[in-house]
């Protein structure tokens, strides 16, 4: 099974930008379709983008389309979510999470990392 390390979340200004990674570990990286999640406190889990294993093909929610992007760096086993334009309703713990295939609903994904806190201020 894959092991997920989420990095880069941290305190912006609204209309600001951070990049959050996630490093895989195993030979299997490309194996797998990558992707993000996001929690807010009271809130379920919620899917935010993915890209295919071969990161030719993306996802997004429509809440971040436009604004999000997501890639992946098969050399160096990790991917990347690139976050532009931050609101202050992009706040939540976000998660990288990999699977066999495209899953917008968190019960289906089965690796989950650990995740990292992005709060964006008003």
């Amino acid at each position: 099974q894959v092991q997920l390390v989420e990095s880069g979340g941290g305190l912006v200004q609204a209309g600001g930008s951070l990049r959050l990674s996630c490093a895989a570990s195993g030979r299997t990286f490309s194996s797998y379709v990558m992707s993000w999640f996001r929690q807010a406190p009271g809130v379920e889990r919620e899917f935010v983008s993915a890209t295919s294993r071969r990161g030719i093909t993306t996802y997004y929610a429509d809440s971040v389309k436009g604004r999000f992007t997501i890639s992946r760096d098969s050399a160096k086993n990790t991917v990347y979510l690139q976050m532009n334009s931050l609101k202050p309703e992009d706040t939540a713990v976000y998660y990288c999470a990999a699977s066999s295939g495209v899953e917008r609903r968190p019960q289906q994904i089965g690796s989950w990392g650990q995740g990292t806190q992005v709060t964006v201020s008003s």
